[in-house]
């Protein structure tokens, strides 16, 4: 081993420690809480004080402030639990399938949410609260996959095992994204494609844009600091698991 990689290497094998893991990253926590609140506070004016009414949606486009932020976690979310999955299958990385299972119970609320308020919205801009295209459809199975993999979770009493057999069903969960993405492409749909990420640039008005994005920025730290608050308790779950297991064996012996 050369003396270039030994750091690398040592850095990596403490993150990999769940102890260790903890102990690093519990000081960014009060930060991150910091720093989601002022976003959202940010957020919140610009939304309600600075930016304009829609010609013809009027107040309603407000939704949009919450809504597009929580359609985009849904997806996000789960691109970090396929992430994790990898990790956990490929580089067996024992914090991997930590963070799976703390990011799972925050992408359902997150696509919930998103189902919820595209609904709210949905009713005065469409007339219906809910209709069968392709991306409420597919936002809605996605719904159902971080259900069926919180319950996976739950039904295992041995969570290294649990992690092994939830990372595939993951992997395998992971081809709807690209569904969920570009629905509005392949199929006629409610919804209007893409209008902030496009080649030509976004078609928003600067007042539009910027709350859009102080929020789209706001509900990310906020799922930063949950899911690392959510892996620092299964940590802490996991070892007093484990104490409680080589208690009943020493009493059993």
């Amino acid at each position: 081993m050369s003396l270039e990689t030994a750091p690398k290497l040592n850095w990596w094998n403490r993150i990999a420690n769940p102890g260790q893991f903890v102990i690093w990253t519990k000081p960014l926590l009060w930060p991150l809480v910091i720093l989601t609140t002022a976003l959202f506070a940010a957020g919140l004016y610009y939304a309600f004080f600075n930016s304009p009414e829609d010609y013809q949606m009027g107040d309603t486009v407000r939704i949009m402030y919450v809504h597009v932020p929580n359609a985009w976690l849904s997806q996000f979310v789960y691109g970090v639990m396929t992430i994790s999955a990898l990790g956990t299958l490929v580089w067996r990385h024992p914090m991997a399938d930590v963070s799976m299972k703390a990011a799972a119970p925050l992408g359902a609320l997150f696509t919930a949410l998103a189902l919820f308020t595209g609904s709210l919205w949905g009713r005065p801009t469409w007339g219906t609260f809910w209709e069968w295209d392709g991306r409420m459809t597919s936002t809605l199975v996605l719904l159902f996959i971080y259900l069926g993999l919180i319950a996976l979770w739950r039904a295992f009493d041995d969570q290294l095992r649990a992690a092994r057999v939830i990372a595939v069903f993951t992997l395998v969960g992971a081809i709807n994204i690209p569904i969920i993405k570009f629905s509005v492409d392949w199929w006629s749909t409610l919804h209007q494609p893409a209008s902030v990420f496009r080649p030509d640039g976004p078609r928003m008005p600067g007042s539009i844009l910027i709350p859009l994005f102080v929020m789209f920025f706001a509900f990310t730290f906020l799922f930063l600091t949950l899911h690392l608050k959510a892996m620092h308790t299964e940590v802490k779950r996991r070892r007093v698991m484990g104490l409680q297991r080589r208690m009943a064996q020493g009493g059993a012996a």
